[in-house]
């Protein structure tokens, strides 16, 4: 039922919102198509740069089906990596797959994609990362090519030579090279719709300077080969630091491509989601990430979180805890984002043959999804919540809830409120007063007392009907029965895990053992085009209250 509930939810996804690969550009923070519509890209990403330079998991699956896959679980583009060296050495980039392949000794992979996909075997290594690019395009998925390292291999260490401008395998003159080559080759390729120039600057060598330097130099190459392209810059620090670009913004001669790019995973961190409070974790460490990078968005220019992601075992607690933060934040911004990954194995990684990746969203042998509840939990930040040309619907705000992806909805007045989808959510406004009003009517929210199902009222006045947010995470809605009542109630999901109730607040001390999630609310906005059922409501509302009068 889950598999057939995803599915679903991905035709949804593209009957509803383009995955158009005609050339995209930027209008201030958004991406948008040629008619100026937002595109959200909601990309996984797939890996292309290890030492046998092909598209992982070929051995397993056909490509077709591969991508298919991508499409049934509702992402509509991927940010496909790719080694300098592929484009600047010709050597390499003439090799055949079974050449590359045999080379490494991987005669059982070789053999297993002569069985799945016979056509690339023995395409030149250049040539079958553009027959996978081909495929994803039809099968109406967007790509954003990623030059994630330049000496194909596992990326990434301050010290493994690939990560700073000057660094042994990284020249800059090849590297521009590189990006105008690639960046030519793939200039009448539609479903190309952007270039990340480098993946995670990092060691001992990074500096403003030279960032500045070569980034824009990489970025005129670019867009002088390729001028449909987005443009997409990373920063230093393994991609967790763009703070330099608040005081100095790049000089490109160019306008409408630029893109930034961050990443961000619960080990970006070292081990603070499990040794420390969740809420204050979350609180501290989303503050810096809008530091570091979210202020541009402020300022104009979109943001792409181009990695993220977690063990979808569900066993490491720091992934667990940091996953209900970012996804509260990344709702909240309604940024462009790519889950790391696709892949559920490897040829060859870090010289282990046919390693398994445990936060691949694809199962080890490319069958089956690792984990659907995390792909449920996800599904509904594959769609924009707001941007240009998105509807006509006045701009309304909804309760998302990170732990299950859902939203606060109701079906009727009579009805207490549950989690349900946020493409039919409860449209409501925050008040100056602070109360949740269902839009376009006079009731709001009130809570009744502990463990007591959340229901809409009339009289908005009281303290049951105003709802602040608190805690350092920001994501704990708190309201008191009474004005003299010292002890606050919790916005809450019941053990059904669907009803909204009021609960005693938790995990608000310095409680590392504590966890808050089912407590966790964002509010953000949105203008989704939503069922029209305030004017009915409303309606009703009139005619019961003069009834009851």
């Amino acid at each position: 039922m889950s598999r057939l509930l995803l599915l679903l939810a991905a035709l949804f996804l593209l009957l509803r919102k383009p995955t158009a690969a005609a050339p995209l550009s930027t209008n201030s923070r958004w991406i948008v198509d040629e008619s100026g519509r937002r595109v959200k890209l909601a990309c996984v990403n797939w890996v292309s740069h290890l030492e046998d330079m092909l598209a992982e998991g070929l051995s397993k699956q056909p490509l077709d089906a591969i991508s298919q896959s991508i499409v049934s679980m509702g992402f509509n583009c991927v940010r496909f990596t790719w080694p300098l060296y592929l484009a600047t050495d010709d050597n390499l980039a003439t090799l055949t797959v079974r050449q590359s392949f045999l080379s490494l000794g991987l005669n059982e992979s070789i053999a297993a994609i002569q069985l799945k996909n016979p056509a690339l075997v023995d395409l030149p290594l250049l040539q079958a990362y553009k027959a996978v690019v081909r495929n994803l395009g039809d099968n109406n998925i967007m790509v954003i090519l990623d030059n994630h390292i330049s000496k194909p291999g596992w990326c990434c260490s301050n010290s493994d030579g690939n990560g700073f401008f000057g660094d042994k395998y990284f020249d800059p003159d090849l590297w521009v090279n590189g990006l105008t080559k690639m960046a030519g080759l793939f200039n009448d390729t539609a479903n190309v719709v952007g270039m990340s120039l480098r993946n995670e600057l990092r060691g001992p060598k990074q500096n403003v300077n030279d960032w500045y330097k070569y980034m824009q130099r990489g970025a005129e190459a670019v867009n002088a080969a390729n001028p449909n392209v987005l443009v997409i810059l990373s920063g230093l620090s393994f991609d967790n630091d763009l703070s330099f670009l608040s005081n100095k913004q790049v000089q490109l001669s160019f306008s409408a491509k630029l893109v930034f790019e961050l990443h961000w995973y619960a080990f970006s961190n070292g081990n603070a989601w499990a040794s420390g409070s969740p809420n204050q974790v979350c609180g501290s460490i989303s503050s810096s990430v809008m530091r570091k990078a979210g202020f541009l968005l402020k300022q104009g220019w979109p943001l792409f979180i181009s990695e993220f992601g977690i063990d979808q075992r569900g066993t490491n607690t720091n992934d667990n805890r940091y996953l209900g933060c970012i996804l509260g934040l990344a709702a909240e911004l309604d940024v462009d984002w790519a889950l790391w990954t696709l892949q559920g194995s490897y040829y060859l990684r870090q010289g282990v043959l046919g390693m398994e990746e445990f936060y691949g969203v694809l199962s080890y042998d490319w069958c089956k999804q690792r984990n659907s509840s995390f792909l449920q939990r996800i599904s509904t930040l594959q769609s924009p919540f707001q941007g240009p040309g998105l509807s006509d619907t006045k701009p309304y705000k909804v309760l998302f809830h990170p732990a299950s992806g859902l939203c606060v909805a109701k079906k009727s007045l009579l009805e207490p409120l549950h989690l349900g989808s946020c493409d039919e959510p409860e449209a409501l406004d925050y008040t100056e007063q602070h109360s949740l009003v269902s839009q376009g009517t006079l009731m709001c929210l009130k809570a009744a007392g502990e463990g007591e199902k959340v229901k809409f009222g009339v009289f908005c006045s009281d303290s049951a009907s105003q709802w602040e947010l608190i805690s350092d995470s920001k994501m704990h809605l708190s309201t008191k029965l009474t004005a003299n009542s010292s002890a606050s109630l919790c916005l809450d999901v019941d053990s059904d895990g669907r009803t909204i109730v009021t609960n005693t607040c938790r995990c608000l001390s310095n409680d590392r053992t504590c966890d808050p999630e089912n407590q966790w609310f964002r509010i953000i906005d949105s203008s989704r085009p939503v069922a029209s059922k305030n004017s009915v409501m409303e309606w009703l509302f009139r005619n019961l209250w003069w009834n009851v009068l």
